[in-house]
């Protein structure tokens, strides 16, 4: 049986990352090429140059490409950005035959009632996401189908976005020569590649740290049940260090990486690192204290803002209790000390998500960083939907096949009359292959959405 590959493609607003990958016979992933390139175009998720975003998409396509000797046909792409936000609805239905059991079609009609309420101009409905059910007087139902009853209710988060951006993400993506296959949000993707089931089960808090926005995802009971974009990232800590030592960005930015802390508390007032001067001008000399000490606010401000996300949800309520605490992910994670820094402003343990659980023994190092946690959960998404059948990116050899033209050969028809019993047993077939073709509200919105996109760029 071939092996479909799947390419997931972040396009995030310090860098945008392609990564080429398949399963295993053991069902972990195996990375076959990753490509990236500095964002140009994108400002806090958002697309502001539509050239510049396509620029940078081509780069990062063609390194995977080279890496990999495959080319890229098709990705799944990530949603993400300020532009993102979620609230909570309930709604109901009554049913016209209690005695009969709740189907799909009941599900469906209720979640479809919540993709038609009325949002603020130009927001569309991106996911709704059940939360439990209520089965006429019976409460906390996480699946009501085949149950009896006549009047069935439901809790929904819904996550809501602007239509223009998410356009214009589309239309980079495709200019560059790719077909959107997939649109999945990116905490989703980030939780596929670096959550266990037991965090989800137990309560986990997802924070992705990325250049432009931090992305906070909860979950509990296995259901995601709050998610927000903060508008604050890496590279605001980047801007604050250049500002706060009067350097450029660029070398603001190394001394983040090599020298960064959280904890101003193990730099000594001695330790100083030289900055070579611009243009034969006298090197600059920093101390690590004053640096730590400005990494150190800001991060604290976006921990306070992760904060009260938390706080939104109701944590301390008990059957909302997040035991599993809080999961860090994304480039802006790898800030040393940050895990120490979060513990002691929430009181919640902390680790850092790596992908590397669900890849392949023998995968390059760079992949399991946790910058690449969302292209790696892109791949994840990619190959478990069921809906994309065939590989994503294929050999120049096979594509040359693809566009061969093959004789066409007039069948010979003969009518023949089915008997009674063979067209009963169709209609049945149909009816179970109608079922198996019923996917989840997102999958069906996110066909309808891609179709959208497909028209919108024709």
């Amino acid at each position: 049986m071939e092996k479909k590959i799947a390419v997931g493609l972040d396009i995030g607003t310090t860098k945008i990352v392609a990564v080429i990958g398949h399963a295993n016979e053991h069902k972990k992933i195996e990375i076959l090429g990753i490509g990236k390139a500095k964002s140009m175009g994108v400002n806090r998720g958002v697309v502001s140059n539509i050239t510049q975003t396509i620029e940078s998409i081509e780069e990062a396509v063609r390194e995977a490409e080279n890496h990999s000797g495959l080319k890229i046909r098709d990705v799944v792409v990530g949603i993400a950005g300020q532009h993102i936000r979620s609230t909570q609805h309930s709604d109901y239905i009554n049913r016209e035959d209690a005695e009969s059991i709740i189907e799909d079609s009941d599900i469906d009609k209720i979640i479809g009632n919540v993709h038609n309420l009325v949002m603020m101009p130009g927001e569309e409905i991106l996911h709704v996401l059940p939360q439990e059910y209520r089965v006429d007087s019976q409460g906390d139902v996480k699946d009501p189908r085949g149950m009896y009853g006549g009047r069935l209710e439901a809790n929904f988060h819904i996550v809501v976005g602007q239509v223009s951006s998410i356009k214009n993400v589309g239309r980079c993506v495709k200019q560059s020569d790719l077909n959107v296959k997939g649109i999945t949000l990116e905490p989703l993707a980030s939780a596929e590649a670096v959550l266990s089931p037991e965090e989800k089960e137990a309560g986990v808090i997802l924070v992705d740290i990325g250049g432009g926005t931090t992305d906070v995802a909860i979950f509990k009971d296995g259901i995601i049940r709050h998610t927000a974009v903060i508008p604050l990232g890496g590279k605001i800590i980047t801007e604050d260090i250049k500002e706060g030592c009067e350097i450029i960005e660029k070398q603001a930015e190394t001394l983040k990486v090599r020298f960064g802390s959280c904890w101003p508390g193990e730099n000594s007032e001695k330790e100083i690192v030289s900055i070579p001067g611009l243009r034969g001008r006298e090197p600059k000399e920093i101390s690590l204290k004053t640096l730590s000490q400005i990494i150190h606010a800001r991060m604290k401000e976006i921990i306070e803002a992760v904060f009260q996300e938390v706080r939104n949800y109701g944590f301390q309520e008990s059957r909302k209790r997040l035991i599993a605490g809080i999961v860090l992910t994304g480039g802006g994670a790898q800030l040393k000390h940050l895990t120490q820094l979060f513990e002691y402003v929430t009181g919640m343990s902390s680790r850092i998500g790596y992908p590397s659980e669900h890849l392949a023994a023998g995968s390059e190092q760079e992949s399991s960083s946790p910058q690449f946690a969302t292209a790696v959960g892109l791949v994840m998404r990619g190959i478990a939907d069921k809906d994309i059948t065939r590989s994503m990116a294929i050999t120049p050899e096979e594509l040359e096949k693809e566009y061969e033209p093959e004789p066409v050969e007039t069948p010979i028809v003969e009518e023949v009359q089915s008997p009674p019993e063979a067209i009963e047993e169709t209609k049945e077939e149909e009816k179970v292959e109608n079922k198996k073709q019923k996917g989840s509200f997102w999958e069906k919105w996110s066909k309808s959405f891609l179709s959208f996109l497909e028209n919108d760029v024709e």
